[in-house]
């Protein structure tokens, strides 16, 4: 009987490990090859996606997602929302951002966890533009690239905030390759249905899910809103091709169980 307590015991430290620690704080890169509509040369950028990191402290983890960035060397980075859970930690953001190469451009959207936290919009963009990071919300911009050009549009949060896909694209310029970034997947019908249809979306990326956070064999207690039915990975369909990122952080609760934090890297194909 005491064997059979204690081998109980034990399984129950080493799941409580694995949930606390090893899914939580070690995260897998996905790198996937895109080509655009218009064109399939061989020429390509790198964009590196992070999302959801719910920064409350900086921890190895964290320090070990922007060296690994940094290391893959890519002509951009998207922040699609979540990167932190509080107007008040604007400074832990700014120390984030500090860890990333300055001369990689980088762009950003909000999140639900921005607006719970009542983030000053003002001051958020300023941060970001401190650190080479152009700040989004509902609008687009273009870049130039090895001699081609990528528009982005960033949309304003779908659960908590209010977005408008017609009002981003207002500015929006012609481009080899034109990504919007939304933070919430449930706004994915929304871009499709827009009114200017004569502006092509190549790509959409989104966040939010944290692919389940707790995914046990396909069951999930808690799934948050505006995921529109999208956990994780591509989907593709006659009207958009959208990718899901799981993120970095937790929510609520500091595990994960089959879903497993990423880094994201899309080779986009000239």
């Amino acid at each position: 009987m005491d064997i059979i307590i204690v081998s109980i015991l034990v399984l129950f430290i080493l799941v409580g490990l694995y949930l606390f620690f090893y899914e939580s704080y070690f995260f897998e890169i996905n790198e996937f090859d895109l080509h655009s509509n218009q064109t399939k040369e061989k020429q390509a950028i790198k964009i590196v996606q992070l999302s959801d990191l719910h920064l409350r402290f900086i921890s190895p983890t964290i320090k070990k997602v922007a060296k690994t960035c940094n290391e893959i060397k890519p002509d951009l980075i998207f922040l699609t929302g979540d990167i932190f859970i509080s107007g008040e930690l604007i400074p832990l953001l700014a120390q984030f951002l500090s860890l990333l190469k300055y001369e990689i451009p980088k762009i950003a959207i909000i999140g639900n966890w921005e607006i719970h936290g009542h983030v000053d919009v003002k001051t958020l963009q300023n941060t970001y533009q401190k650190y080479n990071c152009q700040f989004l919300l509902d609008e687009t911009t273009r870049l130039h690239f090895k001699n081609k050009t990528l528009s982005v549009t960033g949309v304003d949060d779908f659960l908590d905030g209010n977005p408008d896909i017609n009002k981003a694209l207002e500015n929006y310029q012609e481009a080899d390759y034109h990504i919007v970034l939304s933070h919430c997947p449930g706004y994915v019908h929304q871009i499709c249905n827009r009114a200017n249809k004569n502006i092509p979306v190549d790509f959409i990326l989104s966040g939010h899910t944290h692919g389940g956070q707790i995914n046990l064999l396909g069951y999930m207690p808690h799934l948050p809103g505006a995921c529109g039915g999208f956990l994780k990975g591509w989907y593709r369909s006659d009207d958009y091709q959208l990718y899901v990122s799981k993120g970095i952080g937790w929510s609520i609760f500091p595990i994960r169980l089959g879903a497993r934090a990423e880094v994201t890297v899309f080779n986009l194909h000239l």
